[in-house]
């Protein structure tokens, strides 16, 4: 059955027919529609069923604050869940399906909740499924977890067959909103000078002013957005973009814009979403305002809609929702929507206004067509199951008898306006609560400021508060001209638009119809359409002590559906204020986060997806290694060698080789991948000294120390050897994994607590290639190359000189993660293969042997020196590994360094580091545990101690292991039990956690 008018529909084109399906019904729309009118136009007023109680759902919005209409879009490749009809254009092809039903929407086993309600009452999931145990482990677990969610999951083969990127801008000035406010602001501040940036979610410019009617400027509302928009386009220094959404505000004019490209055709080339970053100078919220509903009994039958809702359907796409619309307000807005029925023939039987004294000069006009006008009255109660039959009609300053009966075909409700203050509130920006339009506004004197203070976000038009026209344009005006005079530009002296003013009579705030409900019409009124929340719910709550806002809305799940809390959470918040018996403000409100509705996953990741979903970052040896048996290991985002296999030689076997070559001859290793951030400035040693646990201020030029980095919690993050290359310049290697992270971290610091300081930073790892020549034939090969003095007195451990060997220009650091005589080479990266390729062709005489990380492992781990990320998991201090020799006691403060005098921190019994020796010989299994006598609260045995690094040592011949264990340095020679996976146990010894070379003879050699 078709309710398409036979008039209206300023948005579609009705000769350009196209097909769709819907729950494999083929279906026909027109040009310019959405979804949801398109499927309104077909007859399908239930489109979905609710979360927790599987009720029947039909729209209940127009836009992107729609709770209810939510279908499963598209097939294979382009499926996706949780798709708002309402803002689904409509294209031909498109396939759609309802969902959170089984085994049909019409028919569905799990509206048998509903029958249920009184045992699944607000919170019910923290109470009864919780005790005995068992029920909740083997019953109720698996019942609730097959039942959560609403759509379907894409299925995990399928590969999105869209593309995504990301655009990057900066602009003076940005537009949140292209309704009349936002073009109005833009106007305004484009004629300054200013840069502008106006986006608008929707595909059409002016938001609700054409539905609503009115004059601007002596002309059609209508034709005075074409105008604008007209010259605004025309202007070289404003941009407007439609279908993009402004999604999220953040600090300091950072704000996230997403485009839906391709959506309404997608066949279109090219990506379908893009995300904005942009920087803005000044921002202009300009995001409307929304109509809030009634609280009554069946207020969520299917053809229950905002009054201004059905407006839209009809003007914009020609579609009623029923022959016969009872319209219920408190305010004389929902009166232009029986006019607008009355004006397309269709049949408004009674205005019910729970005012007594009723509206203005709408009222008057409505009366004047022959609408009935009830007023102080409120619904009883919706009758009907899947569609509105007829509503009951009582006193709304009574408890709910019913004074007459109405059939009917729809209701459209009206409660008030609601700014749409999300994006203001985002960054910081605070509300108030304007007791007269019983609303949230921005708060102007705690608006959101940047890092000197000055206010960068402006509230303008319905999103400022301002309801009428007239208020509206003047309210633009000043923001537009106040965000451009902020921009640094002068505005151009103009004059307001024109508009005759509205004369309407006061709202009247209600928050349950009718006011003293009994108990039975309160559990039948519905707060949050889409997780089934009742006023009778947030009233438990209050009752059971959930008095904070935030608890209340976490105990009974309001505001926290895709839609969150759009529709709900003001009629929530008032209902539990007259719960607690509380004022509004006193209560406060939910906190806002972006993004403002939600956004594709595939528009978040962009252009990473596929072989560049996270780039594998190569050294200048790269391809060397791939030509020589590399057996590859990722380390962070780069692919070191695990080791080189040759021929007939299995990866252990591999390993082993590499290591003795290393200890008795000559190995090979490209070290380019470790971090190398470049500190400088007249404070960088002070700067460094407070990022490090020693000094390294007082570090000569030339030499070379180690260093150990903490975070604020005082937990180890990183170490390595910084260089002081000149008097204002030091060079910090770091970890592979930890170079990006580490030049963050010293960035943020900068930025936020010293940023006084004049240090810069600049990671040049990628610069270099570092190549580390290892073992006792080490300087003979360097001095084969010639052109520097590489000699124990000329270069001793621990230092660093600049020079050209074998006619490459480098730097040598003489350090060694090995054990072994040591030196690792810098050389610009474009020279790195050149010098490794010389290294080996001349190494030869001594056996070269390249060597991976896993032999880099070994080495060091027989020498006892630390791996992060392997001796440390985040809750380990230097104390812990012995490393208290590389805490400064000269100096006041080094980050991390009052965190590590908690109590905990200077517990005696935290485990210590040490060196782990099976009896046996054997190789403990990585991460096991020693077990203790005795068993904790949860019946398990308690643990001593644990594996943090465990090897095989073929210059030792049995497995060697490093671990953390209670009281370790002091039971040296004691034996433990380690736990392997099949729960029997390994007898293992505590050693020193140096095996090999004690002294350091080697190294220094």
């Amino acid at each position: 059955m078709s309710t398409r008018l036979a008039t209206g529909g300023r948005l579609t084109d009705r000769t350009k027919q196209m097909k769709f399906r819907f729950n494999g019904q083929q279906m026909r729309g027109v040009e310019g529609d959405t979804l949801a009118s398109a499927l309104l136009a077909n007859g399908q007023l239930m489109m979905g069923r609710s979360f927790k109680y599987h009720r029947p759902r039909g729209p209940v919005a127009s836009g992107s604050e729609e709770p209810n209409a939510l279908v499963n879009l598209g097939q294979g490749a382009r499926f996706e869940p949780n798709q708002r009809a309402t803002t689904t254009e409509l294209f031909d092809g498109l396939v759609a399906a309802s969902q959170n039903h089984w085994p049909s929407l019409q028919f569905d086993v799990g509206a048998i909740n509903t029958h249920l309600s009184r045992f699944l009452p607000a919170g019910f999931y923290y109470k009864m499924f919780i005790h005995p145990r068992p029920l909740w482990k083997h019953v109720y677990e698996p019942f609730i977890r097959r039942s959560a969610g609403l759509g379907a999951a894409p299925d995990a083969e399928t590969v999105d067959a869209d593309t995504y990127e990301h655009f990057y801008t900066f602009t003076d000035v940005l537009v949140l909103g292209g309704g009349v406010a936002g073009l109005q602001a833009a106007l305004t501040a484009a004629r300054s000078g200013a840069q502008v940036l106006l986006l608008e979610q929707n595909a059409h410019w002016g938001g609700r002013t054409p539905v609503d009617g009115g004059e601007i400027d002596g002309k059609p509302a209508e034709q005075w957005i074409k105008d604008t928009v007209q010259a605004l386009e025309a202007m070289g220094n404003v941009t407007l973009r439609s279908r993009t959404m402004g999604a999220g505000v953040y600090d300091h004019g950072y704000v996230l814009g997403y485009e839906r490209l391709t959506d309404h055709a997608p066949e279109t080339p090219g990506p379908r979403h893009r995300l904005w970053r942009i920087r803005a100078q000044q921002i202009v919220t300009a995001t409307g305002a929304i109509e809030r509903p009634l609280s009554f009994a069946g207020n969520d039958v299917p053809g229950v809609l905002l009054a201004s809702a059905i407006r839209d359907y009809v003007v914009n796409y020609g579609v009623s929702i029923g022959d016969r619309t009872v319209v219920v307000t408190n305010n004389d807005d929902a009166y232009r929507t029986a006019i607008c029925l009355h004006g397309h023939g269709l049949n408004v039987p009674v205005i019910i206004d729970a005012r007594m004294q009723g509206g203005g000069a709408l009222m008057a006009q409505a009366e004047a067509l022959g609408i009935r006008v009830l007023k102080g009255k409120a619904i009883a109660k919706v009758k009907g199951t899947r569609k509105v039959t007829a509503v009951e009609i009582c006193d709304q300053a009574g408890e709910g008898a019913v004074l007459e009966t109405i059939p009917c075909d729809a209701v459209a409700m009206s409660g008030g306006w609601s700014p749409v203050v999300h994006l203001w509130s985002h960054c910081g920006g605070k509300l108030s609560w304007d007791e007269g339009n019983a609303f949230f506004r921005p708060d102007l004197s705690r608006a959101p400021t940047s890092h000197d203070g000055a206010p960068f976000v402006i509230p303008a038009g319905s999103a400022n508060g301002y309801i009428q026209l007239k208020d509206t344009l003047a309210d633009a005006t000043t923001a537009g001209s106040s965000a451009a005079t902020a921009a640094g530009h002068q505005p151009k002296v103009g004059t307001l638009p024109q508009v005759a003013p509205r004369e309407e009579a006061a709202m009247l705030p209600v928050w349950l119809m009718p006011q003293g409900a009994n108990v039975k019409l309160r559990s039948k009124a519905w707060l949050d359409f889409q997780n089934d929340v009742k006023v009778s719910d947030i009233q438990l709550a209050a009752q059971e002590g959930y008095e904070s806002v935030e608890h209340a809305k976490r105990y009974t799940t309001l505001g926290m559906a895709t839609d969150q809390g759009k529709l709900s959470n003001i009629n929530g918040l008032a209902t539990l204020s007259a719960a607690l018996g509380e004022a509004i403000p006193s209560v406060g409100t939910t906190t806002f986060r972006p993004p403002y509705t939600p956004i594709s996953m595939g528009s978040i990741a962009g252009q990473a997806r596929g072989d560049i979903f996270q780039p594998v970052r190569e050294t200048p040896l790269h391809g060397w290694h791939e030509a020589h048996g590399v057996h590859w290991e990722p380390v962070g985002q780069w692919r070191r060698p695990y080791s080189f296999v040759q021929q007939d030689e299995t990866v252990e076997q591999s390993v082993n080789r590499e290591v003795k070559a290393a200890r008795d001859s000559l190995g090979l290793l490209d070290a380019s991948t470790l971090g190398k951030i470049v500190v400088k400035g007249p404070d960088a040693g002070k700067f460094l000294d407070m990022l490090y646990t020693n000094m390294m201020s007082t570090l000569p030029v030339g030499k070379c120390r180690y260093g150990l980095m903490c975070n604020e919690n005082g937990f180890l993050m990183d170490d390595g050897v910084v260089a002081r290359m000149s008097d204002d310049t030091w060079l910090c290697h770091t970890t592979t994994g930890g170079a990006e992270r580490i030049h963050a971290h010293m960035e943020e610091w900068l930025q936020t607590e010293w940023w006084d300081w004049q240090v810069y930073c600049a990671n040049v790892t990628e610069q270099y290639a570092q190549i580390a020549v290892v073992g006792p034939n080490a300087r003979k090969l360097l001095e084969k190359l010639g052109g520097m003095d590489v000699s124990r007195e000329t270069l001793p451990f621990m230092q660093w000189a600049a020079g050209t060997l074998g006619g490459f220009p480098v730097r040598i650091f003489r350090i060694s993660f090995s054990g072994e005589l040591s030196y690792e080479i810098a050389v610009p990266a474009s020279q790195g293969l050149a010098l490794w390729e010389r290294l080996h062709a001349e190494g030869a005489e001594w056996n070269a042997t390249p060597y991976g990380t896993e032999a880099l492992h070994i080495l060091r781990a027989e020498k006892g020196f630390i791996m992060i990320g392997d001796e440390t998991d985040g809750t380990v201090i230097p104390q812990d590994l012995g490393l208290g020799w590389a805490i400064s006691k000269k100096k006041a403060d080094y980050i991390g360094k009052r965190a590590q005098a908690r109590s905990h921190m200077t517990d005696p019994t935290r485990w210590q580091l040490v060196g782990l020796e099976t009896v046996d010989g054997s190789v403990l299994p990585d991460g096991a545990l020693a077990v203790a006598s005795g068993t904790n609260a949860n019946g398990q045995r308690h643990t001593q101690g644990r594996v943090t690094s465990t090897y095989h040592s073929p210059t030792l011949n049995r497995g060697i292991a490093m671990g953390l264990v209670l009281n370790g340095p002091d039971r040296m020679g004691e034996v433990l039990e380690f736990t392997k996976l099949d729960g029997t146990t390994i007898p293992t010894k505590i050693v020193n956690a140096v095996f090999l070379d004690p002294e350091g003879e080697k190294q220094n050699v």
